[in-house]
């Protein structure tokens, strides 16, 4: 996959994508990764990417042209991208939405900063994304959260492919269970006895039941699309703290 960031602050990428799960996919060849400075399409000697808005206003819009000539200029490069922009206006980001996005050859996202941008620049949108109902400083920090959620689904990124299945916001749509390493006890905190079993059996039944509490207590609206059996189903209704939604 070919990621591409279209952003005033390049360098905001660096310790991100040089460390840790990004740098690896890149030197195993699963990422190419390109952050670009939109100053680098501007004609002004102070190299401009904001203007005061039309109507009057509080703070500065980032302005059309450079964001356009920046993209002429890197979609160029190869085959044309999936275009996303950062928006309070986006869809909510979620676990379904990085699966999608993972399986895209190439992807440009295209920062904001200041107060905002011009409206016109979002039609080069393919889709507008958003964290969540909060303001950030800048589009970088949001593209950093959904690229990392994005490469580690990767076939091969994580080494083991399950390890991006197995987790809260799978397939099955729930929490993950707990997890425990080494040692099996400590400041009288013990691991529960039959992770220390050895029966494969029984530890697999045990993560289902902790994964189906964990999500019915702590995220119960995540029940509404999880994919439950109707013995599932019976025993989250068996508790007394759990509210379990109508099947589906």
């Amino acid at each position: 996959m070919r990621i591409d960031a279209i952003t005033t602050f390049p360098r905001m990428y660096d310790s991100v994508m040089q460390d840790s799960i990004m740098k690896r996919a890149q030197e195993f060849g699963l990422l190419e990764f390109h952050a670009h400075d939109l100053r680098d399409w501007t004609h002004d000697r102070h190299r401009t990417t904001d203007d005061d808005p039309y109507g009057g206003g509080q703070g500065l819009l980032m302005t059309c042209p450079p964001i356009f000539e920046a993209y002429d200029a890197v979609a160029s490069e190869g085959a044309k991208p999936h275009v996303v922009f950062l928006a309070p206006t986006g869809v909510p980001f979620a676990q379904e939405v990085a699966q999608r996005l993972s399986t895209k050859d190439r992807l440009m996202f295209i920062c904001g900063h200041y107060e905002g941008i011009d409206e016109r620049a979002y039609a080069l949108a393919d889709e507008c994304i958003s964290l969540g109902d909060y303001v950030l400083t800048s589009g970088e920090l949001a593209s950093m959260v959904v690229i990392d959620a994005v490469v580690r689904l990767i076939p091969g990124v994580l080494g083991d492919d399950m390890s991006a299945v197995d987790e809260s916001f799978g397939d099955d749509g729930l929490l993950e269970y707990p997890q425990y390493t080494r040692p099996a006890s400590y400041r009288g905190m013990d691991v529960p006895p039959v992770l220390l079993s050895g029966d494969h059996g029984k530890v697999a039944a045990w993560r289902r039941e902790q994964a189906l509490l964990r999500t019915a207590r702590l995220r119960p609206d995540l029940l509404e699309s999880a994919a439950l059996t109707e013995r599932e189903r019976a025993f989250l209704l068996s508790l007394h703290d759990v509210d379990v939604p109508d099947a589906r």
